[in-house]
């Protein structure tokens, strides 16, 4: 399967000039970063004291089986979500297979990315191989991806929506859903396109717009569909 890579917030421009109906919500509806998170570390502040051990961490972890999952998990797609949890949600997760779950997730993530624009956009923060002018796991990505901010991660906003709405699928795989989510943000890390600022903000702004997802009728109905699918494939 080609690996795809999509820069979010450039995604909506395109949206907009396609006139793509929004899913739920559009991005000046949703949660603005700017007004609950903080600006990202400077580089004199502990916390950028921690991303730095953070990204020498990742960095001893390439050569390793966990750095090959980074690699796989540099792709940014609904295709990538469904491997990453199809083995804990009991059922192959797929566009055909699981038809309500498979719109459900494309839909709701699509609409959770939106709530990254603003901070991505105002702060268009350096990602990490720029500042120490080092190689990634993927190094085709980064002449792409240097033309976007890093904080927050959009990679991690789209591994923790997916797996916040699975833990309502699928209450009873909770904890394992929710570790998968976790590791796909902490992928970015590893891969040295995200400080660990940027992915533990993604994690807040995902949980943000998991939150206003649930003030949209069309989710909640759309989320009762994919409820049932999965009682009826386990």
């Amino acid at each position: 399967m080609k690996r795809i890579l999509i820069i979010p917030f450039l995604l909506l421009s395109v949206c907009l000039i396609a006139g793509e109906p929004h899913p739920y919500y559009t991005s000046p509806e949703m949660p603005n970063a700017l007004h609950y998170l903080p600006a990202p570390p400077q580089s004199n502040e502990m916390r950028f004291a921690y991303d730095t051990a953070q990204y020498n961490w990742g960095k001893r972890m390439r050569p390793t089986p966990r750095g090959e999952k980074a690699r796989l998990d540099a792709e940014y797609s609904i295709d990538r979500m469904a491997a990453i949890f199809s083995p804990v949600m009991g059922i192959t997760i797929s566009e055909k297979n699981t038809p309500q779950i498979w719109k459900l997730l494309v839909d709701a993530t699509k609409t959770a990315d939106f709530a990254c624009d603003s901070a991505k956009i105002t702060y268009m923060r350096k990602r990490p191989y720029m500042v120490f002018h080092e190689p990634t796991l993927m190094p085709e990505d980064e002449e792409p991806l240097s033309h976007n901010g890093s904080y927050p991660s959009g990679h991690t906003t789209l591994g923790w929506t997916t797996a916040l709405i699975l833990c309502e699928i699928n209450p009873a795989a909770q904890d394992a859903l929710l570790k998968e989510g976790f590791e796909y943000g902490q992928s970015r890390v590893i891969a040295g396109f995200h400080w660990q600022s940027d992915v533990d903000a993604a994690r807040v702004v995902a949980s943000a717009a998991f939150a206003r997802l649930h003030t949209s009728k069309a989710y909640l109905k759309q989320l009762k569909k994919a409820q049932r699918e999965f009682k009826r494939k386990k």
